[in-house]
């Protein structure tokens, strides 16, 4: 029976406590393994970007997997590094090493595959932050952290300032629909998949913080109820 080392990586702290992210890895992982008749003998979890390459976890799977002859299997391959150079890298490291979303490639297939997707990551990023410099342009303040403050002054009953307050959020809400929708067709749809992409890009909410389920949800309801896409 193969033997398999699987690693798992998510981005950030918080995303490593909730779990968002690394159940669907691991739901991949094991499908894979389980579908094949492998066997999972070790897991190791990383919580770091994917733009660091000093990833004590990876090592130490990777060493594992040397020192067993096991497989190295991850849910997709830039849970290993979003540097096309790193994967090559790991490539010639000695390790086998498949990903569960395309797990027929070969060696050449999968250096093919790190250098497509960092040019997509890299035309990602710069439609995003074309996105937020239009936003800045109107006038827009991106994660204001005095949006709270301004709503309680105005529930007090100042009406413009519950206007203007509503305006910003609806405008807000404008600037980041073309970054949502490119992470919709990327294949992110639930909330929870869209919370963790906006959070992967470095895109605050409004009010300075990280995205979860439920202020994604808000946001596309006002896509609806105020914005009317």
């Amino acid at each position: 029976m193969c033997r398999v080392v699987a690693y798992y990586r998510v981005s950030t702290e918080a995303q490593g406590r909730s779990g968002l992210g690394l159940e669907a890895q691991r739901n991949a992982v094991h499908r894979l393994c389980d579908g094949r008749g492998w066997n999972v003998v070790s897991e190791y979890t990383e919580i770091e970007s994917g733009k660091r390459n000093d990833r004590p976890q990876l090592e130490a799977a990777l060493g594992d997997a040397r020192r067993t002859g096991a497989k190295l299997v991850v849910a997709k391959l830039d849970r290993l590094s979003r540097s096309a150079e790193f994967t090559l890298s790991l490539r010639n490291s000695g390790v086998d090493f498949v990903c569960a979303d395309n797990p027929d490639v070969n060696r050449l297939t999968i250096g093919l595959l790190a250098v497509i997707n960092e040019d997509e990551r890299e035309r990602i990023a710069e439609r995003t932050r074309a996105a937020l410099q239009a936003a800045k342009a109107r006038g827009v303040k991106l994660g204001n952290p005095n949006g709270a403050a301004a709503l309680r002054r105005a529930q007090r009953g100042n009406r413009a300032a519950v206007a203007r307050v509503r305006h910003d959020a609806d405008q807000f809400a404008i600037d980041l629909q073309p970054i949502i929708t490119d992470i919709q067709a990327k294949g992110a749809t639930s909330l929870a998949a869209i919370a963790g992409e906006l959070n992967a890009r470095h895109i605050q909410t409004r009010r300075g913080g990280q995205w979860h389920a439920s202020s994604v949800r808000n946001l596309l309801n006002r896509f609806s109820e105020r914005v009317g896409v």
